[in-house]
Protein backbone atom coordinates (compact mmCIF):
# COMPACT_ATOMS: atom_id res chain seq x y z
CA UNK A 1 0.00 0.00 0.00
CA UNK A 2 1.54 3.59 -0.61
CA UNK A 3 2.32 5.40 2.57
CA UNK A 4 1.10 8.77 3.43
CA UNK A 5 3.75 10.83 4.56
CA UNK A 6 3.18 14.42 7.07
CA UNK A 7 5.04 17.05 4.71
CA UNK A 8 3.71 20.45 7.15
CA UNK A 9 1.93 21.03 10.11
CA UNK A 10 0.37 24.23 11.06
CA UNK A 11 -1.74 25.74 14.13
CA UNK A 12 -3.26 28.93 14.96
CA UNK A 13 -2.71 30.08 18.51
CA UNK A 14 -5.62 29.75 20.47
CA UNK A 15 -7.83 32.64 21.62
CA UNK A 16 -9.82 32.76 24.39
CA UNK A 17 -13.33 32.04 23.35
CA UNK A 18 -15.40 35.08 25.01
CA UNK A 19 -16.19 38.46 23.82
CA UNK A 20 -13.02 39.45 25.06
CA UNK A 21 -10.89 36.92 23.16
CA UNK A 22 -8.66 38.03 20.68
CA UNK A 23 -9.86 35.87 17.74
CA UNK A 24 -13.90 36.80 18.80
CA UNK A 25 -14.07 39.17 15.62
CA UNK A 26 -12.32 36.37 13.29
CA UNK A 27 -14.30 34.17 11.49
CA UNK A 28 -14.37 30.33 11.75
CA UNK A 29 -14.40 30.82 7.52
CA UNK A 30 -11.99 33.48 7.84
CA UNK A 31 -9.82 31.41 10.59
CA UNK A 32 -9.76 28.13 8.45
CA UNK A 33 -8.42 30.29 5.21
CA UNK A 34 -5.24 31.63 7.12
CA UNK A 35 -4.06 27.71 8.06
CA UNK A 36 -4.93 26.98 4.43
CA UNK A 37 -2.99 30.07 3.21
CA UNK A 38 0.06 29.36 5.49
CA UNK A 39 0.63 25.72 4.53
CA UNK A 40 0.51 27.11 0.48
CA UNK A 41 2.97 29.64 1.00
CA UNK A 42 5.22 27.60 3.13
CA UNK A 43 4.94 24.57 0.80
CA UNK A 44 4.87 26.59 -2.28
CA UNK A 45 1.91 25.04 -3.24
CA UNK A 46 0.09 26.28 -7.13
CA UNK A 47 -2.60 25.46 -8.72
CA UNK A 48 -4.44 22.42 -8.32
CA UNK A 49 -1.76 20.97 -5.56
CA UNK A 50 -4.35 18.75 -3.46
CA UNK A 51 -7.01 16.45 -4.51
CA UNK A 52 -9.14 17.88 -1.59
CA UNK A 53 -9.47 19.81 1.60
CA UNK A 54 -10.75 17.61 4.42
CA UNK A 55 -12.26 19.75 7.38
CA UNK A 56 -13.72 19.23 10.48
CA UNK A 57 -15.46 21.19 12.61
CA UNK A 58 -18.14 19.96 15.82
CA UNK A 59 -20.72 22.32 15.88
CA UNK A 60 -21.90 23.36 12.15
CA UNK A 61 -24.41 25.43 12.31
CA UNK A 62 -24.40 29.46 11.49
CA UNK A 63 -21.50 30.53 10.00
CA UNK A 64 -19.49 27.16 11.10
CA UNK A 65 -22.52 25.18 9.11
CA UNK A 66 -23.11 24.78 5.19
CA UNK A 67 -19.94 22.64 3.71
CA UNK A 68 -17.43 25.37 5.80
CA UNK A 69 -14.15 23.34 4.13
CA UNK A 70 -15.22 24.37 0.40
CA UNK A 71 -16.27 28.00 2.43
CA UNK A 72 -12.43 28.26 3.12
CA UNK A 73 -10.97 26.86 0.13
CA UNK A 74 -12.60 29.91 -1.66
CA UNK A 75 -11.77 32.28 1.20
CA UNK A 76 -7.90 31.51 0.77
CA UNK A 77 -5.57 31.81 -2.02
CA UNK A 78 -5.79 27.95 -3.18
CA UNK A 79 -6.56 27.22 -6.59
CA UNK A 80 -10.53 26.68 -6.70
CA UNK A 81 -10.27 23.73 -8.61
CA UNK A 82 -9.67 22.47 -4.80
CA UNK A 83 -13.12 21.28 -3.65
CA UNK A 84 -13.92 20.40 0.27
CA UNK A 85 -15.42 18.04 2.70
CA UNK A 86 -16.60 18.93 5.98
CA UNK A 87 -16.86 16.18 8.63
CA UNK A 88 -17.61 16.02 12.22
CA UNK A 89 -16.73 13.68 15.14
CA UNK A 90 -16.80 16.35 17.71
CA UNK A 91 -13.54 16.47 19.54
CA UNK A 92 -11.93 13.97 17.07
CA UNK A 93 -12.92 15.86 13.88
CA UNK A 94 -9.47 17.57 13.26
CA UNK A 95 -7.67 14.07 13.92
CA UNK A 96 -10.49 12.67 11.70
CA UNK A 97 -9.96 14.14 9.03
CA UNK A 98 -5.96 13.91 9.17
CA UNK A 99 -7.20 9.96 9.18
CA UNK A 100 -9.22 10.00 6.75
CA UNK A 101 -6.77 12.28 4.05
CA UNK A 102 -3.90 9.35 5.07
CA UNK A 103 -6.27 6.37 4.53
CA UNK A 104 -7.34 7.73 0.50
CA UNK A 105 -3.67 8.77 -0.18
CA UNK A 106 -2.89 4.94 1.47
CA UNK A 107 -5.62 4.21 -1.19
CA UNK A 108 -4.73 5.74 -4.03
CA UNK A 109 -7.27 8.22 -4.51
CA UNK A 110 -5.17 11.16 -4.85
CA UNK A 111 -1.41 12.09 -4.07
CA UNK A 112 -1.73 14.96 -1.86
CA UNK A 113 -4.81 16.38 0.82
CA UNK A 114 -4.84 19.58 3.09
CA UNK A 115 -6.83 18.38 6.58
CA UNK A 116 -7.43 20.17 9.76
CA UNK A 117 -10.37 21.45 11.47
CA UNK A 118 -11.66 24.99 13.07
CA UNK A 119 -13.61 25.78 16.40
CA UNK A 120 -14.73 29.46 17.00
CA UNK A 121 -16.01 28.29 20.54
CA UNK A 122 -16.14 32.34 21.04
CA UNK A 123 -18.85 33.03 18.45
CA UNK A 124 -20.46 29.82 17.95
CA UNK A 125 -21.24 28.25 21.16
CA UNK A 126 -20.96 24.49 22.01
CA UNK A 127 -24.67 22.87 21.71
CA UNK A 128 -25.97 25.69 19.72
CA UNK A 129 -26.86 23.14 17.18
CA UNK A 130 -29.46 21.17 19.15
CA UNK A 131 -27.30 17.75 18.71
CA UNK A 132 -30.30 15.55 18.95
CA UNK A 133 -27.94 13.04 21.35
CA UNK A 134 -28.69 15.60 23.92
CA UNK A 135 -32.54 16.81 23.19
CA UNK A 136 -33.91 14.01 21.53
CA UNK A 137 -35.76 12.24 24.30
CA UNK A 138 -35.93 8.53 22.46
CA UNK A 139 -32.33 8.91 22.41
CA UNK A 140 -31.19 10.32 25.71
CA UNK A 141 -33.21 8.28 27.38
CA UNK A 142 -32.01 4.96 26.22
CA UNK A 143 -28.60 5.91 26.10
CA UNK A 144 -28.69 7.32 29.78
CA UNK A 145 -27.21 10.84 28.10
CA UNK A 146 -25.38 12.86 30.89
CA UNK A 147 -22.90 15.83 30.34
CA UNK A 148 -19.54 15.51 29.56
CA UNK A 149 -19.22 17.25 32.87
CA UNK A 150 -20.53 14.34 34.85
CA UNK A 151 -18.82 11.76 32.70
CA UNK A 152 -15.77 13.04 33.92
CA UNK A 153 -17.07 12.63 37.38
CA UNK A 154 -18.16 9.19 36.92
CA UNK A 155 -14.61 8.11 35.34
CA UNK A 156 -13.34 9.18 38.16
CA UNK A 157 -15.54 7.46 40.64
CA UNK A 158 -15.05 4.26 39.03
CA UNK A 159 -11.47 4.60 38.61
CA UNK A 160 -10.75 5.94 42.08
CA UNK A 161 -9.45 9.52 41.07
CA UNK A 162 -9.45 12.36 43.85
CA UNK A 163 -9.68 15.69 43.45
CA UNK A 164 -6.23 16.11 44.20
CA UNK A 165 -5.66 14.02 41.59
CA UNK A 166 -7.07 16.00 38.83
CA UNK A 167 -5.69 19.49 40.14
CA UNK A 168 -2.17 18.16 40.35
CA UNK A 169 -2.95 16.86 36.81
CA UNK A 170 -3.54 20.46 35.73
CA UNK A 171 -1.14 22.35 37.63
CA UNK A 172 1.39 20.27 35.68
CA UNK A 173 -0.47 21.05 32.13
CA UNK A 174 -0.48 24.84 32.47
CA UNK A 175 3.32 24.69 34.49
CA UNK A 176 4.41 22.23 31.14
CA UNK A 177 2.52 24.88 28.47
CA UNK A 178 4.39 27.57 30.03
CA UNK A 179 7.58 25.96 29.81
CA UNK A 180 6.99 24.79 26.04
CA UNK A 181 5.97 28.36 25.24
CA UNK A 182 9.16 30.11 27.03
CA UNK A 183 11.44 27.69 24.86
CA UNK A 184 9.54 28.45 21.88
CA UNK A 185 8.79 24.67 21.26
CA UNK A 186 5.46 25.61 19.24
CA UNK A 187 7.47 27.99 16.88
CA UNK A 188 7.80 25.64 13.72
CA UNK A 189 3.65 25.31 13.91
CA UNK A 190 2.29 28.63 15.33
CA UNK A 191 0.91 30.90 12.78
CA UNK A 192 0.46 34.12 14.10
CA UNK A 193 -3.59 35.35 13.18
CA UNK A 194 -3.70 38.59 11.16
CA UNK A 195 -6.38 40.86 10.62
CA UNK A 196 -7.77 42.29 7.36
CA UNK A 197 -5.20 45.20 7.30
CA UNK A 198 -2.27 42.45 7.81
CA UNK A 199 -1.49 43.23 11.55
CA UNK A 200 -1.08 40.37 13.75
CA UNK A 201 -4.16 40.10 16.50
CA UNK A 202 -2.88 36.85 18.28
CA UNK A 203 0.62 35.56 18.35
CA UNK A 204 0.15 33.02 20.93
CA UNK A 205 -2.05 30.99 23.25
CA UNK A 206 -4.20 33.06 25.42
CA UNK A 207 -6.08 30.82 27.81
CA UNK A 208 -3.22 30.11 29.69
CA UNK A 209 -2.96 30.46 33.25
CA UNK A 210 1.02 30.35 34.29
CA UNK A 211 1.63 30.34 37.85
CA UNK A 212 -1.31 28.25 38.77
CA UNK A 213 -0.98 26.09 41.86
CA UNK A 214 -2.70 23.42 44.14
CA UNK A 215 -4.04 26.46 46.23
CA UNK A 216 -5.75 27.91 43.65
CA UNK A 217 -7.63 25.11 42.44
CA UNK A 218 -8.62 24.43 45.87
CA UNK A 219 -10.43 27.03 45.75
CA UNK A 220 -12.59 26.44 42.75
CA UNK A 221 -16.26 25.09 43.29
CA UNK A 222 -16.69 21.95 41.95
CA UNK A 223 -18.72 22.31 38.12
CA UNK A 224 -21.08 19.96 37.92
CA UNK A 225 -22.08 19.14 41.43
CA UNK A 226 -25.32 20.77 41.29
CA UNK A 227 -26.17 19.72 37.67
CA UNK A 228 -25.91 16.49 38.82
CA UNK A 229 -27.22 16.55 42.47
CA UNK A 230 -30.05 18.94 42.57
CA UNK A 231 -33.40 16.85 41.78
CA UNK A 232 -33.79 15.23 38.72
CA UNK A 233 -30.08 15.71 38.41
CA UNK A 234 -27.84 13.55 35.79
CA UNK A 235 -26.32 11.42 38.94
CA UNK A 236 -29.59 9.67 39.08
CA UNK A 237 -29.42 9.37 35.11
CA UNK A 238 -26.28 7.81 35.82
CA UNK A 239 -26.76 5.66 38.90
CA UNK A 240 -29.24 3.78 36.78
CA UNK A 241 -26.57 2.46 34.46
CA UNK A 242 -24.20 1.97 37.14
CA UNK A 243 -25.83 0.83 40.20
CA UNK A 244 -22.59 0.07 41.87
CA UNK A 245 -21.20 3.37 42.14
CA UNK A 246 -23.04 4.57 45.44
CA UNK A 247 -22.77 8.10 44.76
CA UNK A 248 -21.17 10.56 41.96
CA UNK A 249 -18.07 12.08 43.43
CA UNK A 250 -17.50 15.32 41.57
CA UNK A 251 -14.18 16.70 41.44
CA UNK A 252 -14.02 18.36 37.91
CA UNK A 253 -13.97 22.01 37.80
CA UNK A 254 -12.94 25.04 35.34
CA UNK A 255 -9.02 24.51 36.36
CA UNK A 256 -8.72 20.77 35.80
CA UNK A 257 -11.01 20.86 33.02
CA UNK A 258 -10.08 21.91 29.14
CA UNK A 259 -10.70 25.30 27.83
CA UNK A 260 -13.13 27.25 25.99
CA UNK A 261 -11.28 28.69 22.99
CA UNK A 262 -10.98 29.57 19.22
CA UNK A 263 -8.58 27.56 17.21
CA UNK A 264 -7.56 26.28 14.21
CA UNK A 265 -5.28 23.68 12.74
CA UNK A 266 -4.05 22.48 9.20
CA UNK A 267 -1.68 19.29 7.79
CA UNK A 268 -0.16 18.45 4.64
CA UNK A 269 -0.41 15.11 3.84
CA UNK A 270 0.59 13.30 0.67
CA UNK A 271 2.45 10.40 -0.87
CA UNK A 272 5.93 9.87 -1.77
CA UNK A 273 5.35 11.39 -5.43
CA UNK A 274 3.39 14.49 -4.03
CA UNK A 275 6.26 15.25 -2.01
CA UNK A 276 8.59 14.88 -4.99
CA UNK A 277 6.76 16.56 -7.20
CA UNK A 278 6.47 19.77 -5.02
CA UNK A 279 10.16 19.34 -3.55
CA UNK A 280 9.43 18.54 -0.25
CA UNK A 281 10.95 16.33 2.25
CA UNK A 282 8.23 14.19 4.70
CA UNK A 283 8.53 14.82 8.06
CA UNK A 284 6.73 11.79 9.48
CA UNK A 285 4.66 8.69 8.57
CA UNK A 286 1.31 8.41 9.12
CA UNK A 287 1.47 4.24 10.29
CA UNK A 288 -2.00 3.61 11.65
CA UNK A 289 -5.37 5.07 12.18
CA UNK A 290 -8.27 3.60 14.20
CA UNK A 291 -11.53 4.91 15.74
CA UNK A 292 -14.33 2.66 17.98
CA UNK A 293 -17.32 3.36 19.51
CA UNK A 294 -17.95 2.92 23.33
CA UNK A 295 -20.44 3.29 26.17
CA UNK A 296 -21.94 6.76 25.49
CA UNK A 297 -22.62 7.30 29.40
CA UNK A 298 -19.50 7.42 30.96
CA UNK A 299 -18.68 8.60 27.51
CA UNK A 300 -15.24 9.88 27.54
CA UNK A 301 -12.99 6.61 27.84
CA UNK A 302 -12.43 5.89 24.54
CA UNK A 303 -8.59 6.85 24.50
CA UNK A 304 -8.07 3.61 26.39
CA UNK A 305 -10.19 1.00 24.07
CA UNK A 306 -9.22 2.65 20.96
CA UNK A 307 -5.70 3.05 22.02
CA UNK A 308 -5.84 -0.81 22.64
CA UNK A 309 -7.31 -1.45 18.93
CA UNK A 310 -4.86 -0.04 17.49
CA UNK A 311 -2.44 -1.80 18.95
CA UNK A 312 -3.68 -4.90 17.87
CA UNK A 313 -4.13 -3.41 14.15
CA UNK A 314 -0.66 -2.62 14.19
CA UNK A 315 1.30 -5.57 16.04
CA UNK A 316 2.59 -2.49 18.74
CA UNK A 317 2.51 -2.40 21.79
CA UNK A 318 2.60 0.28 24.11
CA UNK A 319 6.28 0.13 25.08
CA UNK A 320 6.72 1.00 21.09
CA UNK A 321 5.55 4.52 21.75
CA UNK A 322 7.91 7.21 22.90
CA UNK A 323 5.27 10.33 22.93
CA UNK A 324 1.97 10.59 23.48
CA UNK A 325 -0.32 13.41 23.01
CA UNK A 326 -3.64 12.61 25.02
CA UNK A 327 -6.35 15.05 24.74
CA UNK A 328 -7.36 16.75 28.32
CA UNK A 329 -10.81 16.91 27.80
CA UNK A 330 -10.74 16.28 31.34
CA UNK A 331 -8.35 15.91 33.62
CA UNK A 332 -9.81 12.33 34.63
CA UNK A 333 -9.31 10.99 30.87
CA UNK A 334 -5.93 11.25 31.09
CA UNK A 335 -5.37 10.34 34.79
CA UNK A 336 -7.48 6.86 33.22
CA UNK A 337 -5.13 6.60 29.86
CA UNK A 338 -1.92 6.50 32.05
CA UNK A 339 -3.57 3.73 34.73
CA UNK A 340 -5.13 1.81 32.16
CA UNK A 341 -1.53 1.59 29.90
CA UNK A 342 0.86 2.09 33.22
CA UNK A 343 2.16 5.07 31.04
CA UNK A 344 4.42 7.36 32.98
CA UNK A 345 3.39 11.28 33.15
CA UNK A 346 6.91 11.92 31.51
CA UNK A 347 5.65 10.13 28.33
CA UNK A 348 2.15 12.17 28.24
CA UNK A 349 1.35 15.66 27.00
CA UNK A 350 5.17 16.48 27.60
CA UNK A 351 4.38 20.23 26.60
CA UNK A 352 0.81 20.73 28.45
CA UNK A 353 -2.61 20.11 26.93
CA UNK A 354 -6.12 21.45 26.88
CA UNK A 355 -6.22 21.95 30.22
CA UNK A 356 -3.56 24.73 30.37
CA UNK A 357 -3.88 25.91 26.45
CA UNK A 358 -7.50 25.39 25.50
CA UNK A 359 -9.49 22.87 23.06
CA UNK A 360 -11.17 24.01 19.96
CA UNK A 361 -13.46 21.06 19.26
CA UNK A 362 -13.02 20.61 15.54
CA UNK A 363 -9.20 21.83 15.16
CA UNK A 364 -7.74 19.95 18.51
CA UNK A 365 -7.18 17.09 17.16
CA UNK A 366 -4.89 18.27 13.95
CA UNK A 367 -3.12 20.04 16.61
CA UNK A 368 -2.25 17.36 19.08
CA UNK A 369 -0.69 15.35 15.87
CA UNK A 370 1.23 18.81 14.66
CA UNK A 371 2.54 18.82 18.54
CA UNK A 372 3.49 15.42 18.85
CA UNK A 373 5.13 15.68 15.46
CA UNK A 374 7.53 18.70 16.69
CA UNK A 375 8.41 17.37 19.85
CA UNK A 376 9.52 13.77 17.96
CA UNK A 377 11.19 16.33 15.74
CA UNK A 378 12.66 18.36 18.95
CA UNK A 379 13.83 15.08 21.25
CA UNK A 380 15.46 12.99 18.31
CA UNK A 381 12.43 10.23 19.03
CA UNK A 382 10.92 7.82 16.62
CA UNK A 383 7.27 6.95 17.30
CA UNK A 384 4.11 8.55 18.90
CA UNK A 385 0.57 8.10 19.24
CA UNK A 386 -2.15 10.62 19.40
CA UNK A 387 -5.86 10.27 20.51
CA UNK A 388 -9.17 11.78 22.17
CA UNK A 389 -12.38 11.02 23.84
CA UNK A 390 -15.37 11.90 21.86
CA UNK A 391 -18.63 12.82 22.71
CA UNK A 392 -21.57 10.52 22.59
CA UNK A 393 -18.79 7.97 23.31
CA UNK A 394 -16.39 7.55 20.77
CA UNK A 395 -12.62 7.24 20.70
CA UNK A 396 -9.96 8.18 17.33
CA UNK A 397 -6.03 7.53 17.34
CA UNK A 398 -3.37 7.97 15.30
CA UNK A 399 0.59 6.95 15.11
CA UNK A 400 2.92 9.00 13.54
CA UNK A 401 6.56 7.71 13.29
CA UNK A 402 9.31 10.42 12.33
CA UNK A 403 11.46 10.32 9.28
Amino acid sequence: MTEAYIYDAVRSPRGKGRKDGSLHEVTATALSSQMLNAVKTRNNLEGHAVEDVIWGNATQVMEQGGCLARTAVLGSDLDERIPGLSINRFCASGMEAVNLAANQVKGGAGDGYIAGGVEMMGRVAMGSDGAAIAVDPTVAQKTYFVPQGISADIIATEYGFSRDDADALAVESQNRAAAAWADNRFDKSVVPVKDVNGLTILDRDEYMRPGTDMQALGSLKASFKDMGEVMPGFDAVALLKYPHLERINHIHHAGNSSGIVDGSAAVLIGNKEFGERHGLKPRARIAHTAKIGTDPTIMLTGPVPVTEKIMADSGMSISDIDLFEVNEAFASVVLRFMQAFDVDHDKVNVNGGSIAMGHPLGATGAIIIGTLLDELERTGKGTGLATLCVASGMGAATIIERI
